[in-house]
């Protein structure tokens, strides 16, 4: 608190620490309470009244999630699908975003009123299944990256964003002889840091956390299994008792010492971990991005 305030503002400011306080609070319970969850022993955790550490800690419910296959190659396809999917979801979509954010572009009107309709209109599932499949992206790792490369939302964020940088900067850069990829490459994603940090997180989060394409398309390719399909299937089979096709030599010992709960909170931290780690580098550029897209769209 401010010295030397007034006391109706040390008040306020006392206030507004108390909730903050409580809004931490709020906020970091529910996951330190799945952290603890997930280390304390299984048997114990039915008896209740764990808050955010661990009883009798144990590494048990992280054993069973490592001791199943396709773990390994889920994880490898998903940091792949994540970073690639993020790339070209950015250079498409900023690619569109820096067109329509040009006024000498003609139709920018007609293309920003298609995409906004993709926004409310969509062909359903069936459609899109057989589009993929008449596509022949059916097992294939195409079909992770391709169909979501360009979104309306994310093209609208980033034109937003773009639109508020003067259009002096191009013309004059057109007089000094550069054309409009190095103007869109050298001068317009430099100055869009914010925008694309944003766009980046979204699009990370999404490849990150998706199963349900791999389901669809992929389920019957080992090799291209994602590691949410994995944990998904590792869920199923702890929950119904089954181990289907992950039995091996020790799982019957380890499934013994857990529980479907137990490993419920394990998976929730584990595919956690990565998006908190990224998040801290892209917080600032997220704020901004966000703020300036929600002001000039």
């Amino acid at each position: 608190m401010r010295k030397g305030a007034p006391l109706s503002d040390r008040i306020l400011d006392f206030v507004i620490i108390v909730a903050l306080l409580v809004a931490t609070v709020v906020t970091l319970y529910p996951f330190l309470n799945v952290l603890a969850l997930s280390f304390n022993d299984s048997t114990d955790s039915v008896r209740g009244g764990i808050s955010i550490f661990p009883r009798e800690f144990t590494w048990e419910n992280y054993k069973v999630i490592f001791s199943f296959s396709g773990l390994a190659t889920g994880f490898k396809i998903s940091v792949l699908r994540t970073l690639v999917g993020t790339v070209l979801g950015l250079i498409s979509s900023s690619m569109l975003a820096y067109t329509l954010a040009r006024p000498d572009f003609q139709g920018r009107r007609f293309v920003s009123t298609f995409l906004a309709i993709t926004m409310y209109v969509s062909a359903g599932l069936i459609p899109i299944y057989i589009l993929i499949k008449d596509l022949h992206m059916m097992g294939t790792f195409a079909v992770y990256v391709l169909p979501g490369m360009i979104s309306a939302f994310n093209v609208f964020v980033i034109r937003s964003f773009m639109d508020g940088i003067p259009y002096a900067l191009q013309e004059s850069a057109k007089i000094d002889g550069a054309n409009d990829f190095t103007i869109y490459w050298r001068i317009i994603l430099p100055m869009a840091k914010p925008a694309l940090a944003t766009i980046a997180l979204f699009l990370a989060v999404t490849q990150w956390n998706t199963w349900f394409d791999t389901y669809l398309y992929n389920g019957s390719s080992d090799h291209l299994t994602t590691l949410q399909y994995e944990l998904m299937k590792v869920l199923q089979s702890t929950s119904s008792g089954n181990n289907g096709d992950y039995r091996n030599s020790n799982m019957t010992q380890v499934m013994a010492t857990v529980s479907p709960e137990s490993v419920k909170m394990a998976i929730t931290i584990f595919v956690t971990i990565p998006i908190l780690l990224v998040y801290p580098f892209l917080q600032r550029y997220f704020v901004k991005g966000m703020t300036l897209g929600a002001v000039k769209g």
